[in-house]
């Protein structure tokens, strides 16, 4: 008999969530996890960016009360005090996530390192034991590039960044994705100078056009964005700082350098290859049910998968669709596998940029004649009360009516995101949309007005004017 029904590698949000439903339904469980309880999102990502870009808005709407009447003056920035909070916010989370509560569950939790030692046996903190099923969900690092120079001048990833205990004096950062958007506007809202320089364009995957409107809001706040530039190398200053030097010859200095070209799957040290588990360079393949394509008893979920045909996906709520995922086809041995169709995606600067399924590149590269209904932000009543300017919701849908994906650029966008990933998921028309009846004043009824467009020109067609007159000559 196998010591365990079921080892989880990782503690992050995919591998608590499989390890606490597995336990709940009677297996014998072992969660083994290395570093803290709640892995990167509790401890390193999610939580701390969040709490971090809490304090830069509020600091943002000080700074913005003067429009409405309000004077407070320029905002003092503590940031031992801001720190303070991003600690209490990560304090408070992390009972759900601890080791007391999970082996309260009857998970018996192992603080080490885990490496395969066969196919179905695992080593850990100086213990070998077999398992009848392994969950690799040991998520992901930041990619720290093969960079001239990188050796001799210290660097911050979205890892360390939280360890600095005063604010730089100019950062300077790598990439203009997600992670380095909301950081850079974050900093810069703290008081902080920052320099963004990507490769491409900032927020590259998302909609050119919710993109531009994200450009013009970070550069209106003083965040230098440096785009289509790539750096050829960084050296020391002589006084501390350093020196990014770029491929067109050009040189920006600053205090602090923060790597943010994205993360890589935290596959070291695994010895997959004693489990016979195929890897890429984006995580364990595994089938679209998450299972490892070349070892029935280990499955992958979270950052670490890399499901056949659609690749991974670095989100905290796609560990716990994994989990779910997991749970049917693991467990219960029903045909569940991964659909991304409706799945949710944010950059949390301020406006948020949300995107839901599919973005208008998406719908046409797979095929689909698509019809994009645009509204912006600034046209609805409660961006007028609010003094909001910036913003637009972009409907992509199919010539039919039927909703592939939604982008939103506004204030707590990714608070709209579950409308529209609930109607993509149900296979729902623009009709549902249309007809709801939303709380006034709100910015979602940007997304209600122009999900009416698909329908004004039938409405206000001549037909329709013709058969209204004959209707209205009857008593």
């Amino acid at each position: 008999m196998p010591d365990f029904d079921l080892v989880v590698i990782g503690a992050g949000a995919a591998g608590l969530s499989t390890a606490a439903i597995s336990a709940a339904l009677g297996l014998k469980v072992a969660l083994v996890e290395r570093d803290a309880m709640g892995g990167d999102c509790l401890n390193r990502g999610c939580v701390p960016s969040k709490a971090m870009l809490a304090a830069a808005h509020a600091a943002a709407a000080a700074r913005r009360a003067p429009a409405f009447g309000v004077r407070v003056g320029e905002p003092e920035i503590d940031w031992a005090a801001m720190r303070a909070h991003v600690q209490a916010a990560i304090a408070r989370i992390a009972p759900v996530d601890s080791e007391a509560r999970y082996r309260g569950m009857g998970v018996e939790v192992i603080r080490a390192s885990a490496h395969f030692t066969g196919p179905d046996e695992i080593e850990a903190g100086g213990r070998r034991f077999t398992f009848r099923r392994c969950v690799i969900a040991a998520g992901g690092a930041p990619v720290v590039p093969s960079l001239p120079g990188l050796g001799e001048v210290p660097y911050l990833t979205s890892d360390t960044i939280w360890g600095l205990e005063a604010p730089a004096a100019h950062l300077l950062i790598l990439g203009g994705g997600p992670i380095g958007l909301e950081l850079a506007q974050a900093h810069r809202r703290l008081g902080v100078p920052v320099t963004v320089v990507e490769a491409g364009r900032i927020a590259g995957r998302e909609d050119p056009e919710l993109a531009d409107g994200l450009r013009r809001a970070l550069a209106r706040e003083g965040v230098e964005l440096r785009e289509g530039a790539k750096v050829r190398a960084v050296e020391p200053d002589g006084a501390g700082g350093l020196v990014a030097v770029l491929e067109d010859g050009g040189r920006i200095g600053a205090s602090h350098l923060l790597l943010a070209l994205g993360r890589a799957p935290r596959l070291a040290g695994l010895d997959l290859v004693a489990a016979g588990v195929k890897a890429s360079a984006r995580g364990i393949v595994t089938d679209r049910g998450l299972r490892s394509v070349s070892n029935r008893r280990v499955w992958a979920a979270g950052d670490i998968a890399d499901p056949e045909g659609i690749g991974p996906r670095a989100f905290t709520h796609v560990g716990g669709q994994h989990a779910g995922v997991l749970a049917r086809r693991m467990l219960f041995r029903l045909p569940a596998r991964v659909d991304y169709a409706a799945l949710p995606r944010v950059t949390y600067c301020d406006p948020e940029l949300a995107q839901i399924g599919m973005t208008e590149a998406e719908a046409r590269e797979a095929g689909h004649e698509v019809r994009l209904l645009r509204l912006p932000i600034a046209d609805t009543d409660r961006a007028a009360a609010e003094g909001l300017e910036e913003g637009l919701v972009k409907l992509v849908a199919t010539k039919d009516g039927r909703l592939l994906g939604a982008g939103i650029l506004a204030p707590h966008a990714g608070e709209m995101a579950g409308l529209f990933g609930l109607m993509i998921a149900k296979r729902m028309k623009l009709s549902a949309l249309a007809g709801l009846v939303l709380p006034y004043p709100t910015l979602a009824e940007a997304a209600k007005r122009a999900a009416g467009e698909f329908y004004a020109p039938k409405l206000l067609s001549t037909f329709s004017k013709r058969l209204v007159g004959l209707l209205n000559r009857l008593p």
